[in-house]
């Protein structure tokens, strides 16, 4: 699962953080411990003499260095028997436990090269919150309301907007909690209020909760940030303009809403190009039908658009109206 550089960076400040607060608290307990019951001290100071004297006697030859190396695993046994002793008598369990953040790395959040699960869960939490912020809304599938849409047949589609629309629902809610990375592409269309942002968002959070990395952006930022990534190049723009072919899934909102234009035709064509051939998902919704997008960018476009992604069609009535009128 593909995380942004900048998720990376937050979840291993927040390891890094939690790490240091457990050493921390180790050492503060330690201090009190000492202060309170001072034959722990000498306990400790005893017990790095021993563990010493263990090292050198392992590099002597014959009996007297086997005979050493006993000694002083005996005498360190019994100091630590007699730590534990004071410790259960003095403190509530775990008070001196020194053990690090995490048992697996003890806190560094690699086992060699891989990613420990400790730090692959603060980006799991990181990249969620990154969802949340960039879809501006913490919407779930269970708010959605079909109550919204007609339950009368429409003659145009041979069937009623509600029914519709609760297969559409079932097709996100589906795709969003059982997401893969061959989970397919999915084009919204459909004019404006009909939930195609609301499920959008949704089904961002779930495929988040599950751990994969999540790009939600509206077309008009998503351009701007390419444009200034190819024009203004640098660093910080370079890898924000990565993190939409990196990503696990990418969801693009309100396709056609961005200024039109060479560059914008370009970068999409590229775009679509370059994930469909990685097998990367994409969900895109847009206002346009396939003419108007085959007019607004180009034939090539409109073809991977419509040839490449489940299409589902949102129709009913703009949803923003029937709550001004206080449905």
């Amino acid at each position: 699962m593909a995380y942004s550089t900048e998720v990376v960076r937050r979840a291993r400040a927040r390891l890094a953080q939690a790490r240091e607060d457990r050493e921390s608290e180790n050492r503060q307990h330690l201090a009190q411990a000492y202060a309170q019951v001072p034959r722990l001290r000498e306990i400790d100071i005893q017990l790095r003499r021993t563990m010493a004297q263990a090292a050198q006697a392992a590099f002597l030859q014959g009996s007297d260095g086997q005979e050493q190396l006993a000694k002083a695993r005996e005498e360190n046994l019994a100091l630590q028997r007699e730590r534990e002793r004071l410790a259960a008598e003095h403190f509530e369990d775990g008070y001196l436990d020194d053990s690090p953040i995490c048992p697996i790395c003890g806190g560094t959040g690699y086992v060699g090269t891989a990613m420990c699960e400790c730090l692959r869960e603060l980006c799991r939490q990181e990249q969620k919150k990154e969802v949340s912020i960039l879809s501006g809304s913490k919407e779930t599938f269970s708010q959605f309301r079909l109550e919204y849409y007609p339950d009368r047949v429409d003659p145009q589609y041979g069937a009623s907007p509600r029914a519709i629309m609760e297969r559409n629902l079932k097709i996100c809610r589906t795709y969003g909690l059982t997401f893969t990375p061959n989970a397919g592409n999915l084009l919204f269309v459909g004019g404006t209020g009909l939930g195609k942002t609301f499920l959008s968002a949704c089904i961002a959070r779930a495929v988040a909760d599950r751990g994969y990395s999540v790009i939600y952006e509206t077309a008009n930022h998503l351009f701007a940030k390419l444009e200034q990534a190819k024009f203004s190049p640098s660093e910080d723009t370079r890898r924000e303009a990565e993190k939409f072919t990196a990503c696990d899934l990418l969801i693009l909102d309100d396709l056609g809403t961005e200024m039109p234009g060479q560059f914008v035709t370009a970068a999409l064509y590229s775009l679509l190009n370059d994930r469909m051939l990685a097998g990367q998902p994409m969900v895109i919704s847009t206002n346009l039908n396939v003419d108007e997008m085959s007019r607004r960018y180009s034939p090539q476009i409109a073809s991977r658009l419509h040839g490449g992604f489940q299409r589902l069609t949102f129709v009913g009535e703009d949803i923003r109206v029937l709550k001004n009128r206080g449905f």
